[in-house]
């Protein structure tokens, strides 16, 4: 897969050379390109940003820059059209079912808005290029849309075949069957008095699975009850 990340700051995203997805990067599984968009200014304060017609508060982000960056990244006519992400509080809102759709995609390119926004007229012309998708991560604002697109590439990098080592651990994680995910243990068996579970050290895998799906349940009942319309 590849993933083209436009932002003002493209250092935010330095972080998204570690771990699992540094190392995807590194054998060729993900290709992730981070770029500036000043560098598709033309003036010598590399300006992005302008005054907002009709008045109020604050800046938006100019329209001409992103054209040029689409121009490049994301070229009209292209046989492979990419999914254009752009965080925003009006957008749909992220689950791991939308992490599960966007990685089975070839090309993702995410825009960061900042400041008041971006000229609506840069998703009309996204438009032109491939599917355009506003995401937001719940209800809650940003000081931009950094973070977001960081939140949004860990949960889809992760689910692209080959990132993580064991396949069979994304089975059984948080929210992956509508569920959060079951309380987890390990060595030693006793600790500040606190013991595992018994059951857990019964090596009877099928009474195992039956309390671990119990508390998945009682979990999901306590801490998130309105995931579990589905199961009544």
């Amino acid at each position: 897969m590849r993933i083209d990340v436009i932002s003002i700051f493209p250092s935010y995203f330095d972080g998204l050379t570690l771990s699992l997805l540094g190392k995807a990067q590194s054998t060729g599984i993900l290709d992730l390109q981070i770029h500036d968009l000043r560098d598709w200014t033309h003036d010598r304060h590399r300006t992005v940003d302008d005054t907002p017609y009709g008045g109020g508060a604050g800046m938006v982000m100019k329209p001409e820059p992103w054209g040029l960056a689409l121009d490049e990244l994301a070229p009209a006519g292209s046989d492979s059209p990419p999914t254009i992400i752009f965080p925003s509080p009006a957008g749909e809102v992220f689950h791991q079912s939308t992490a599960r759709e966007l990685a089975q995609r070839e090309h993702l390119v995410f825009g960061c808005g900042r400041y008041e926004g971006i000229d609506e007229r840069v998703f009309e012309e996204a438009a032109t290029r491939g599917e355009v998708r506003l995401i937001s991560l719940g209800d809650y604002v940003l000081n931009g849309g950094e973070v977001a697109v960081m939140a949004m590439i860990e949960a889809i990098g992760r689910l692209i075949p080959g990132v993580v080592g064991n396949p069979e651990s994304l089975v059984e994680e948080s929210h992956e069957d509508g569920l959060l995910e079951y309380p987890s243990y390990t060595k030693p068996s006793v600790w500040r008095e606190r013991e595992v579970p018994p059951i857990l050290l019964s090596g009877n895998h099928g009474a195992i699975a039956a309390w671990r799906r119990e508390q998945q349940l009682e979990r999901t009942r306590r801490r998130r009850p309105d995931l579990l319309r589905d199961e009544d």
